[in-house]
């Protein structure tokens, strides 16, 4: 296996330079959930330019393209990246900085489909495999749920598959890492909002005449805080997070608000604990409002599934990254991750696995983390990750 690793890595670095330009060119330009034209776009172009057969406008703006093996053969396989962008203003400095106000690739979501175009390309030049592949360039996997949008447009009934397959970066892995687990593996995601409404008054001479927001909004932040140490029995997982407060303006300094506004998001790994959750976010909202004489109107979403892996394919998506890095630069039973993908509604509607590619450690032990405005793609993992595509599509139809 040592020189078919070789020369899948070799054959690769041929195409590095224009991985980087591709990825990079993204990059510049990123696109959030369902605007991703520009970005769908590049990727049709180029499969098409590949001998691939194209289909493009699912869930609007994904990008299906399916490439036959030159040995016969029934198995069918997907492979899936992401397209889009975050709301994000990105830290100035990078020469490819994003151009584009406000909006960043902060995931990787820009490297993942530069990875998947450089395995389609390998592949297409060399078709020495059995059945065919389905390469999947989903839009909208930042909270919009643009996977399952995928499936109800229709994605396993026109592309079907035996299995199918995703990969996510991941800062402070060491590069060329790679780590999996089977069954739950990232965590479901749902936001919850919570809106108090009272009289609202004057703070200074008539406060004793008001039902205050801000004190049923004050209690209810610190008392949502029990839910995980409390409700949740102590061996399960669960996190429970504010990320949003609102209430009256600042020029405002001595009304007390009619109205106040907190958000948030709750992760968990089991049906029973995200209901659990569900429903003390609830009850403890309502309970605040009593105690202060106000209103509570409580909006709570399930977005998406945990993240659970299927083990014969897991199984599969290891001996790849075995393959390819060797056993001392594979995890098999990776921690769980408290993050959320909506890959998991593929791994819902058929059997599959997914990887996670170490996408480098800085020089003092850290890493610059997800989601946040100084955060990069490491340009060093792009052909390892297209490699990591092309051993699985040889593992699953050799």
């Amino acid at each position: 296996m040592d020189s078919n690793r070789a020369a899948i890595l070799d054959g690769l670095k041929a195409y590095e330079p224009e991985l980087i330009a591709i990825r990079r060119d993204i990059h510049r330009h990123p696109e959030t959930g369902f605007e991703e034209k520009r970005t769908a776009a590049i990727v049709a172009e180029r499969l098409r330019s590949w001998g691939i057969e194209v289909v493009e406008g699912i869930a609007r703006t994904g990008v299906v393209g399916t490439l036959k093996g030159a040995r016969p053969g029934q198995r069918s396989i997907g492979l899936r990246a992401d397209l889009d962008a975050l709301n994000i203003k990105e830290t100035a400095g990078r020469d490819y900085c994003s151009t584009i106000p406000g909006k960043m690739h902060a995931c990787g979501h820009d490297g993942h489909t530069a990875m998947l175009l450089g395995a389609a390309r390998y592949l297409a030049g060399r078709p020495d495999f059995a059945g065919q592949i389905h390469f999947i360039f989903q839009p909208a996997e930042e909270g919009l749920g643009g996977g399952r949008l995928m499936i109800e447009d229709g994605l396993f009934e026109r592309f079907p598959v035996d299995a199918v397959y995703g990969m996510h970066n991941a800062p402070g892995l060491p590069v060329g890492t790679f780590a999996s687990r089977k069954g739950p593996f990232l965590a479901a995601s749902d936001i919850w909002t919570v809106r108090f409404r009272g009289t609202g008054g004057h703070g200074g001479a008539g406060a004793h005449l008001a039902t205050d927001t801000t004190l049923a909004l004050a209690q209810f932040v610190t008392a949502i805080q029990t839910i995980v140490s409390r409700n949740v029995q102590a061996t399960e997982i669960a996190v429970v997070s504010v990320g949003h407060l609102a209430a009256g303006d600042f020029d405002a300094h001595n009304i007390i608000p009619a109205e106040a506004v907190v958000r948030g998001t709750s992760r968990s790994y089991k049906a029973e604990v995200r209901n659990l959750v569900q429903r003390r976010v609830s009850e403890l909202a309502q309970a605040c409002a009593a105690t202060f004489g106000c209103r509570a109107e409580v909006g709570y979403d399930q977005l998406f599934p945990a993240l659970v892996t299927h083990a014969e394919q897991t199984d599969v998506s290891l001996a790849a990254a075995r393959a390819l890095a060797g056993e001392s630069k594979v995890i098999a039973d990776a921690p769980l991750v408290t993050g959320s993908e909506d890959f998991a509604f593929m791994l819902e509607a058929r059997p599959g696995g997914f990887m996670l590619i170490g996408n480098g450690v800085e020089a003092d032990g850290g890493a610059r983390q997800l989601h946040t405005p100084d955060y990069d793609f490491n340009d060093e993992i792009l052909t390892l990750g297209s490699a990591y595509w092309v051993c699985l599509a040889h593992e699953e139809l050799d």
